[in-house]
């Protein structure tokens, strides 16, 4: 059996602010860092065999505090990257929700069959993430590995491996630094848990948790 954790990346501004980001490499803020750190501590006691992460700094920001519990080094795995939002990354939401109406409509109601022209469709992000979880699996047999990706990407995966469509993207939540268990066993995916945060508990800010 192969024990994946997947992980999303810690508060930046932009998540607090509402803004989206994409492929636009935004730095963890103050709480990102601590989140980040908290989210190592998580995982101190448990012994892993690789950590990965997105390119993006956000990511590998919080990959990097995962590792220092461990003796790995974070490396990179490009199927993780973010979604590509085109002409909405740098733009607040509720700017794109009153001047893109028609789009944010079908992002919110429809996402799987949304996609801008510059950008990129969850269907998209599907296929690459599965091949890179999947490439994962096969490298680490009967290992524990962390996977730290974006809260797309991470919703995207999770339906992937559930086996259940697009459609219900907004149906999974995944909030900052979130921790998600997905087990590998008899070619079968179990998800064994889903946007766990209680290593954030110590943070005063735990109570308002940022799905965005």
């Amino acid at each position: 059996m192969t024990s994946i954790y997947l992980v999303r990346h810690g508060q930046t501004a932009w998540n607090k602010e509402e803004i989206f980001r994409g492929r636009t490499d935004v730095p963890l803020d103050e709480t990102g860092l601590k989140q980040a750190e908290l989210a190592g501590e998580y995982f101190k006691e448990i012994s892993l065999q690789g950590i990965y992460s997105s390119p993006l700094s956000r990511a590998w920001q919080t990959a990097e505090r995962i590792a220092k519990f461990q003796n790995l080094k974070v490396q990179p795995l490009e199927g993780l990257i973010d979604m590509s939002f085109g002409s909405w990354e740098g733009r607040p939401l509720q700017e794109v929700r009153e001047m893109d109406q028609d789009r944010y409509r079908q992002w919110r109601d429809e996402p799987h069959l949304f996609k801008l022209p510059d950008g990129e469709s969850l269907d998209e992000i599907r296929i690459r993430a599965m091949t890179a979880l999947e490439e994962m699996i096969k490298k680490h047999p009967e290992d524990t590995i962390v996977l730290v990706s974006h809260r797309v990407v991470n919703k995207v995966l999770i339906c992937g491996i559930l086996g259940i469509d697009n459609s219900h993207f907004w149906q999974i939540a995944q909030d900052t630094t979130a921790i998600n268990l997905i087990q590998h066993k008899r070619e079968r995916y179990v998800l064994s848990l889903m946007n766990e945060t209680c290593h954030l508990k110590a943070l005063k800010e735990w109570k308002s948790k940022i799905d965005f």
